[in-house]
């Protein structure tokens, strides 16, 4: 019990930790959540700083959910990995150092999913780029990629654990993007390449 109780509190305070506030203010000398939707996170770095800069937020905050996830299977095995993976993401969309805020979760838990499921999550991933690439909007792609996560659990066969967890994954991946439903909806959603001056 207390390897669990050690983990959870480990992976969240990971999960916490915001790369794209980091980057952003030490070498940009912005507060990337003034900019844009306020999101720090890929998309919203992409469109306020650029290129570079949302390429080294994406890859860190993939590398700190497939870190996570590798580290605590190999400590403790696959429901601890499991269980660090859930709340590493849970760190990120709800930072403790954002105070409880945080990014939308897609590219820590496509490092989580990869380093748990990496079949159902590459194909739930070129899905969710399909859905980019004909919609031009990211936050289609990922709500479409999360919620298909499941479906590719399934199809690939893992066990009834591992489907539970693709759902509650892809029900807080929905949920974090509640805004950019309700954008779409009213037509105000930003397209991918938009972009923002800082």
């Amino acid at each position: 019990m207390f390897i669990y109780l050690l983990a959870g509190i480990t992976s969240y305070l990971i999960g916490s930790i915001s790369f794209a506030d980091l980057i952003c203010k030490k070498y940009y000398g912005i507060d990337i959540k003034k900019y844009g939707s306020g999101n720090p996170g890929t998309t919203n770095v992409f469109r306020v700083v650029g290129g570079r800069a949302a390429a080294a937020v994406y890859a860190a905050d993939f590398l700190k959910g497939f870190l996570v996830v590798t580290l605590a299977r190999l400590l403790g095995g696959e429901t601890l990995a499991l269980f660090s993976g859930l709340f590493v993401i849970i760190g990120h969309d709800w930072s403790l150092f954002l105070n409880f805020s945080g990014g939308k979760g897609i590219a820590t838990s496509m490092g989580v999913t990869f380093a748990l499921a990496p079949k159902a999550a590459l194909f739930s991933s070129l899905v969710g780029i399909g859905a980019i690439m004909l919609t031009r909007y990211v936050s289609v792609g990922s709500i479409v990629g999360s919620g298909l996560f499941p479906f590719f659990l399934a199809v690939f066969r893992y066990p009834a654990k591992y489907l539970m967890y693709g759902a509650i994954i892809a029900v807080i991946a929905v949920y974090r993007h509640r805004s950019n439903i309700k954008r779409l909806l009213s037509g105000k959603e930003h397209k991918l390449g938009k972009k923002i001056k800082p």
